[in-house]
């Protein structure tokens, strides 16, 4: 589509989830965007994969189900918990609906969404430049200034530029943070030919209360194991030593494995787990979306998911004064865009904090352990029920959203 006119220029910093869907959408309907991205390619050590039925549906409302289906990807088959190497419940997949959870490649799909957007030609893409401050004029965000010094004017300048946000901390907005009890440390490692078939999210929970996770993710051949870090904890171990670890915690079939492809286990990537929650989002000419508003814990995947559907919502709210050239009416549509997303960001993250609180109980409990362990026959499906029926909300979101413009 041809930029109108009178369209306001938008610039959008960080190409992540929302950034890039924002600027497709927007792009698409013909408002002039600029997204500005600080990184030279997509291929960061980790990038969230977990795409919940709430965060596919969004991008299906994006008219990207065609696109969906050529990324690499891979969906969940159950979810599965072993206390001391032992099955407490098994859920299957999908829980509810006609949607699994569903493993795509984030960089890919960052890409196709990029290359949709540059199809209009009022897209304009900076890619290996950061934004370094903002620029104001009367009272409002008027642009951003790039680390080549080039100075981008905007009508609206979109923070999405993640939790450590230069944005939202230029704009003296700030992040109110929660505690996390947890950190992670991040592994890959050769998949089993059981992940192939059977794609179950799968739990341990040692005797020592050690925890972690692992999933066949969107790239062939590969598991990722995500390993919870106390506060404290030590983690100087060879592969072969996290090989012994891992299979301590397993079932049998899955302990040979770990011991089998050890040595072929990656170094770990550290991940400092940040959730919070601004109190604003915006300021006149200013929006903060996604990661850089509301960081979101790793439960659930849930930082893509709500990130998207921010998107979604921005643009329907953003479309009309921007095409209008209506700075007033802009900045009244940022006010709305927090008013509606924050409940459902609030809401997720109390979710989230129950889960964790859940988790944190056993992990402190050696007898509650052990009292699952040997009640399992009788109370695993039981529990694990209840594990269902808490985990569709976080599933399916907590609002409606849908494309309206």
């Amino acid at each position: 589509m041809t930029p109108a006119p009178d369209s306001q220029p938008v610039v959008i910093v960080g190409a992540g989830p929302a950034g890039a869907a924002l600027a497709m959408l927007l792009a698409e309907r013909g408002v002039k965007v600029t997204l500005v991205e600080a990184a030279r390619d997509f291929q960061r050590q980790f990038r969230g994969e977990g795409l919940m039925p709430s965060g596919l549906a969004a991008l299906e409302a994006m008219g990207c189900g065609p696109l969906l289906a050529r990324l690499p990807q891979r969906s969940l088959s159950a979810w599965s918990f072993h206390l001391h190497g032992r099955k407490l419940f098994r859920v299957e997949e999908p829980m509810e609906g006609q949607r699994p959870c569903t493993l795509i490649s984030q960089p890919a799909l960052l890409e196709a969404l990029l290359e949709r957007a540059s199809r209009d030609s009022g897209f304009q893409w900076r890619q290996g430049l950061s934004v370094v401050d903002v620029i104001e004029a009367e009272g409002r965000v008027a642009g951003v200034v790039l680390s080549d010094g080039s100075r981008l004017a905007a009508s609206l300048v979109v923070a999405s530029d993640g939790r450590s946000s230069l944005v939202r901390q230029r704009s003296g907005l700030e992040l109110e943070r929660q505690n996390s009890p947890i950190d992670l440390l991040w592994f890959r490692l050769p998949s089993h030919p059981r992940f192939e078939s059977d794609n179950a999210f799968t739990m341990l929970l040692g005797e020592d209360g050690a925890a972690c996770s692992l999933f066949h993710g969107a790239q062939p051949g590969e598991l990722q194991l995500g390993w919870v870090l106390s506060p404290g904890e030590r983690f100087e171990r060879s592969p072969q030593a996290w090989g012994e670890v891992f299979a301590a915690m397993a079932p049998d079939w899955l302990a040979y494995h770990l011991r089998q492809v050890a040595p072929a286990i990656s170094a770990p990537l550290k991940l400092s787990v940040q959730v919070g929650c601004c109190r604003r989002w915006h300021r006149p000419g200013l929006l903060l979306l996604g990661d850089a508003a509301h960081p979101m814990s790793p439960i659930r995947a849930q930082g893509i998911n709500m990130a998207l559907r921010d998107a979604v919502v921005a643009a329907n709210l953003l479309l009309a004064p921007l095409m209008a050239g209506d700075t007033a009416a802009v900045d009244t549509s940022l006010e709305q865009i927090q008013a509606e997303r924050l409940p459902e960001i609030q809401r997720a993250q109390t979710l989230q904090q129950q889960e964790a609180r859940q988790a944190q109980l056993l992990r402190r409990s050696p007898l509650l352990r052990r009292a699952l362990v040997q009640l399992a026959p009788w109370l695993g499906e039981r529990i694990g029920h209840s594990w269902r029926q808490r985990q569709i909300p976080l599933r399916q979101g907590l609002a409606t959203v849908e494309i309206t413009v």
